[in-house]
């Protein structure tokens, strides 16, 4: 699928509408919603959510609407997790990466390899332990959140600027951005780098200006935050298989009646089904651009070595997390 074509495709399900600001004193009356997310317009999960957003002004005759602010324009992952806390936004879209310092019960999604595959993963999402584990943010008594739903973002993987990473020895001495969650950065030292916690909008100009030798994400983000143009290596470790979050302030869910709150998660349910559809056509799009840009892509048949490296992090912070780490591994 052409970027032309796929932009096309989440047009017709996403648009963005301009609104005037939200106030909790119209939340029972009429409301916009500021929503916000660190990747670009046509990505998948600024879609997803303009696409829930359209829905609910249709639902509610244009009483309830969201306006998305795409490409990070409020902030970081940290910064908008802030506002999204004091209310000042309403919606966000945020990986559980970055949640895990906040809600630790989430980190257990963070360790490295738990999941088996994508399609693990949507399965822990679809069923009874994500919506515990989503439950568990809610209920949490300083996150002052309210977590809607799951997103989609693959298997992260290693891309750098220096050379192919073949063997976990390749790993060995390099400068890699990561989520600013210990977990990940005690994983990348084990892997034999050195794990440097970085905002991601930081990322492009830090691999051009040499601050970092690489960083780890998804093909999307790799390809459509054009961090391919500056690292050419993308080795498939798939190391982390981290979901996204969909969180709404929980001040300004207070406002809301119990029908509105239904509504609203009515349709973050549809957002979770809809943007994983997205993101199947958008990782296919990647990886084409990444490969016709000159990357090269390496593919690791034996992450076993991997695995074992990252044994010191399972040590540490498994323990704590043993009961939900069975009860994910155990799902058929």
């Amino acid at each position: 699928m052409k970027r032309r074509d796929f932009i096309k495709l989440t047009a017709a399900i996403a648009g963005a509408t301009t609104l005037p600001p939200f106030s909790a004193a119209l939340a029972q009356s009429n409301a916009a919603f500021k929503a916000s997310d660190v990747q670009p317009p046509g990505y998948p999960t600024v879609a997803a959510t303009e696409s829930l957003g359209k829905k609910l002004a249709a639902a509610t005759n244009g009483r309830l609407t969201i306006q998305m602010y795409p490409s990070a324009q409020l902030g970081g992952e940290k910064e908008t997790i802030e506002q999204t806390q004091i209310g000042t936004i309403q919606m966000l879209r945020v990986s559980a990466g970055s949640l895990g310092p906040i809600v630790d019960d989430i980190n257990v999604v963070n360790m490295p390899f738990l999941f088996k595959s994508i399609e693990h993963s949507e399965k822990m999402m679809d069923g009874p332990i994500g919506q515990d584990l989503l439950d568990r943010i809610s209920a949490h008594p300083s996150a002052n959140l309210v977590a809607l739903c799951w997103m989609n973002s693959g298997a992260r993987s290693i891309y750098n600027t220096k050379r192919p990473i073949r063997k976990v020895e390749d790993v060995k001495g390099l400068k890699i951005r990561v989520i600013g969650n210990p977990i990940f950065i005690d994983m990348m030292n084990a892997l034999g780098g050195s794990g440097v916690a970085m905002s991601y909008e930081q990322v492009f100009s830090a691999l051009q200006t040499g601050v970092i030798d690489g960083a780890e994400n998804n093909p999307p983000s790799y390809v459509f935050s054009n961090h391919y143009t500056a690292a050419n290596y993308y080795s498939l470790t798939q190391h982390l298989v981290i979901p996204e979050v969909l969180v709404f302030s929980k001040r300004a869910w207070a406002n809301l009646s119990n029908d509105d709150q239904a509504l609203i998660k009515k349709f973050a349910r549809e957002a979770q089904m809809e943007e994983r559809e997205l993101w199947k056509a958008y990782e296919r799009e990647a990886m084409e651009k990444a490969k016709a840009g000159g990357s090269e892509i390496i593919a690791i048949t034996d992450k076993a070595p991997f695995q074992k490296a990252v044994r010191p992090v399972w040590d540490k912070y498994g323990p704590k997390y043993q009961d939900m780490i069975k009860r994910i591994q155990d799902i058929a």
